[in-house]
């Protein structure tokens, strides 16, 4: 039986929270005449390309609401711009219920403080629920020769400036930077448009470094193609299970978990929200649905409330906000 997950919050930050949440759901009006909804094709706003780990996840469950509602659901991709561009078309649209958005938490939240001037604020969207926690995985090229971080910091000095490495948001950045500062290494970010050209660009050797979501890399991990060299969920992950957790391996537990969130522009009619978390919500649970697209792919699912899933995000937006200042990342 599907369970709703117990969200702990912490007290002293239940007042501000509450401020944040009747502005994210407070607004929406009552009517969206949900006992017709939809009655024409959906669309299916994502920030990341084509190919990827979330790309996939959106069409399976777009096809699922397709059964359901008799309506097609299109997903239009919007990647770059580290993923302004597709929060931008979500919190553009109109909030009739006909543009759902599957957002990472890097555009929702992160690029606040990354940006002097964003064309969306994090009051632009209606949430409506974290579909999933994405384990990342940190894997090399196994051209590499490394079996563990502490092997990659030692080539890494060997071959000073050589080395790039490709990373979805701010929070794996973060892990780089204090890598780089406790072993004294250089190793390079390099900009990417999604999951399908990072999962290119390990495997030619191009950027022979990744810390991302695991699902389209295990397969190359069995191979033998790639190395896993740790993973950032509380357990070992079902895809990589010899691999040890970044907590095994002494790492601090203090960085966000990485994961989709399914949104509305902002303003979309409170019954329209019902119906589409009811009914995504039942997606999620059934057996062979979740097993498929959410658990055999090393996808941790969450599906909570709107009003849970709003205060986690200030909850988190907080937490990137001192993550930013402890990087040194001055907005641009």
């Amino acid at each position: 039986m599907w369970r709703k997950p117990i969200v702990k919050t912490n007290n002293r930050h239940v007042k501000a929270c509450g401020v944040v949440v009747a502005a994210l759901l407070g607004v929406n009006g009552s009517n969206g005449d949900a006992q017709t909804y939809p009655s024409r094709p959906v669309k299916a706003v994502t920030d990341v390309g084509t190919g990827g780990t979330y790309d996939i996840f959106v069409r399976a469950l777009g096809e699922e609401l397709r059964k359901k509602w008799g309506q097609a659901i299109v997903v239009e991709p919007h990647p770059g711009g580290n993923a302004v561009i597709g929060n931008r078309m979500c919190a553009t649209s109109p909030p009739d219920g006909y543009t759902l958005c599957f957002l990472s938490n890097q555009g929702m939240v992160t690029n606040e403080f990354l940006y002097k001037k964003l064309p969306y604020a994090l009051t632009s969207f209606t949430p409506i629920m974290n579909l999933f926690f994405n384990t990342q995985v940190i894997v090399v090229n196994a051209s590499l020769n490394v079996r563990s971080l502490e092997e990659l910091a030692t080539l890494a000095k060997a071959k000073p400036g050589t080395l790039n490495y490709v990373v979805p948001g701010t929070f794996q950045r973060v892990f780089f930077d204090r890598f780089n500062k406790r072993y004294g290494t250089d190793l390079v970010a390099i900009p990417f448009k999604g999951g399908g050209d990072a999962l290119n660009g390990v495997l030619s050797g191009v950027t022979p470094i990744a810390f991302i979501g695991g699902a389209n890399f295990a397969p190359y991990v069995r191979e033998g193609k790639m190395v896993a060299l740790a993973v950032d969920s509380v357990a070992r992950s079902p895809l990589f299970p010899e691999t040890p957790t970044l907590t095994e391996l002494g790492y601090p537990d203090n960085l966000p978990r990485t994961y989709l969130a399914f949104a509305a522009p902002a303003r979309m009619p409170n019954d329209i929200i019902g119906k589409v978390h009811h009914d995504v919500a039942a997606i999620m649970s059934e057996p062979a649905f979740r097993k498929r697209h959410l658990l055999d792919r090393g996808l941790e699912p969450v599906v909570d409330t709107p009003e849970q899933f709003a205060r986690s995000l200030e909850i988190e937006r907080r937490l990137i906000r001192d993550l930013v200042q402890e990087a040194g990342i001055q907005p641009r």
